[in-house]
């Protein structure tokens, strides 16, 4: 491992590098977006704005069967709710299910539907309504409106995308801290790059085991006629990922440094107290391996001077 001024400014021996690097882990990187993408969820539950209030008229109905079959007779188009209600974005539903003789059978479900529906498709869809369950929304008037409803079926699904939203939480909090400081310094950068970019940008050839690979940032410095490539990553627990990317970035730090590129992991996250030995030994054997503690202190400065 380099030296750095960075660890003897701060009286850091060799020897406790590491350690300080688990004693000033982040145990979380979440911001106020993680949670919830409102827009996204505005914007979905508007998708259906006037078929979901057509649907109300059904609520609290005394006679569901007749009227569900007049609605959608009526209007097809209100067919195309009956996914959402299931937190399915789907417009197409294959449900299998055991027929009388016990044979496995599919029955497809189609509700995209803009043509007329016959009553017999409309005994299907009602069909679809009992078996699914979806029968209950409408009786004792469990709900008010379904509008408010697919509102809230839309949080619960964007809650599904917060694994993205986290994913790129690291890389943006990465680039809110150095974005400054390579402009300071006058120094261009990409943002997930990959050979062919670099090659464009630059006329740098870079060869990589994986030639489709993109970085997290690529950094240029032309003073120094130096590469800098940058991954970042954020664990919450331990497991077979923080391991394998262990073994994956020896391989990378390898590879860069044969080609005079000088490859910066920027990671976090108290998966690393899990999963100490293995990245120990990484952390020994790559030059630079970074916390988020440490680049908002001045570590890539130091690096960059």
């Amino acid at each position: 491992m380099k030296y750095l001024d960075y660890y003897k400014k701060k009286g850091i021996t060799e020897d406790k590098v590491f350690d300080y690097f688990l004693e000033t882990i982040q145990p979380s990187i979440k911001n106020w977006e993680f949670f919830v993408n409102w827009g996204k969820v505005l914007r979905e539950s508007n998708k259906l704005k006037v078929e979901l209030n057509l649907l109300n008229s059904l609520i609290g109905s005394n006679n569901l069967k007749e009227d569900f079959i007049k609605l959608i007779q009526n209007y097809p188009e209100v067919i195309k709710t009956l996914p959402i209600l299931l937190g399915v974005r789907e417009s197409n539903l294959e449900i299998r299910e055991f027929s009388n003789s016990k044979n496995l059978t599919c029955i497809n479900f189609h509700f995209n539907k803009k043509e007329e529906i016959t009553k017999d498709q409309a005994l299907e869809y009602y069909e679809f309504l009992e078996k699914s369950k979806l029968i209950n929304l409408f009786q004792n008037k469990r709900i008010k409106n379904f509008e408010d409803y697919v509102y809230g079926v839309e949080v619960g699904l964007d809650s599904n995308g917060r694994k993205n939203r986290g994913g790129h939480l690291m890389e943006d909090l990465v680039e809110f801290i150095i974005k400054p400081i390579l402009k300071n310094k006058n120094l261009m950068y990409l943002k997930e790059a990959n050979a062919k970019k670099i090659k464009y940008k630059w006329n740098i050839d870079i060869n990589v085991n994986k030639s489709s690979r993109r970085f997290d940032f690529v950094i240029y410095h032309k003073e120094k006629k130096q590469l800098y490539i940058i991954e970042t990553n954020f664990f919450n627990g331990g497991g077979s990922k923080p391991k394998s990317v262990c073994s994956e970035f020896k391989f990378l730090y390898d590879e860069l440094k044969e080609q005079d590129i000088k490859f910066i992991w920027i990671t976090d996250g108290k998966g690393w107290h899990k999963e100490k030995k293995p990245f120990e030994e990484t952390f020994i054997r790559n030059e630079y391996v970074f916390n988020l503690n440490m680049i908002s202190n001045g570590i890539i400065e130091d690096l960059l001077n």
